[in-house]
């Protein structure tokens, strides 16, 4: 059996990449797919460029929202699919065949997970993420940063709680290790899953963003862990910079 996928795209005002994330989604050759999309009721041609596809999404809600994760988490409630994904409005699933080939490197796994390539505003590529795709994931792969983004990641329905809305800005990392915890059996694709376009609200709001991932990272690994892991952070961050001129994450 094809376990059923549900994706979840939530957008506002975003008409400029809109289109190119839903046909991301609605071109895959993977048949068992369900589509859904939550828009914080735009205003600037957003919903009429989705109204084009309507008939080909399972759900579509257009409200307004307390904010990105709450958006997700309207998402989650509708998800019916025995795996969810979220793919945001201006990042992208890799390939039309990405999906199939997901399901097709291992049977019945909790997790799957893969590479992100990253773009800029124009749709050119940065490259892989500085944090690339650990070889072995578990809920303590993070400590040196989200080494996987949520983009990249699909994630067994029975095991994706809510996301905590005390986080603002980084509650996805918060969902994934949760999930992490709970899944017993979790897979790397080996493959690229995922587009991801740079300048989100993490990076808008990057300094209370990193303050959010601190306040999670030291919930799940301790303060004084914390700190140190920081560290290493900071030291293979500026190795990057100096190499790359740019962050790529």
């Amino acid at each position: 059996m094809q376990p059923k996928l549900s994706v979840i795209t939530i957008v506002y005002n975003n008409v400029k990449d809109i289109e190119r994330t839903m046909l991301s989604v609605l071109n895959q050759t993977y048949p068992n797919i369900e589509y859904i999309l939550i828009d914080g009721a735009s205003t600037d041609g957003t919903k009429d460029t989705i109204y084009n596809y309507k008939s080909r999404l399972a759900q579509f809600i257009s409200e307004p929202d307390q904010g990105i994760y709450d958006a997700m988490n309207k998402g989650l409630a509708l998800a019916t699919g025995d795996y969810v994904l979220f793919m945001n409005s201006g990042d992208e699933i890799y390939a039309p065949v990405t999906v199939a080939e997901v399901f097709e490197s291992a049977s019945a796994a909790d997790i799957y997970y893969g590479e992100t390539e990253m773009y800029d505003e124009n749709w050119h590529s940065l490259g892989q993420r500085r944090h690339r795709a650990p070889q072995t994931f578990s809920w303590r792969s993070f400590r040196y940063g989200m080494c996987i983004s949520h983009q990249a990641i699909y994630v067994k329905r029975s095991l994706a709680g809510p996301f905590d809305l005390q986080y603002k800005y980084s509650a996805d990392i918060d969902w994934i290790i949760r999930a992490a915890k709970n899944a017993s059996s979790i897979v790397n694709t080996h493959s690229y899953v995922a587009k991801y376009l740079v300048g989100g609200i993490s990076k808008k709001k990057h300094m209370a963003s990193l303050k959010e991932r601190f306040k999670i990272f030291t919930k799940y690994y301790g303060f004084i862990p914390n700190v140190i892991n920081h560290l290493f952070i900071a030291v293979n961050l500026g190795q990057y910079y100096i190499r790359h001129r740019r962050t790529n994450d």
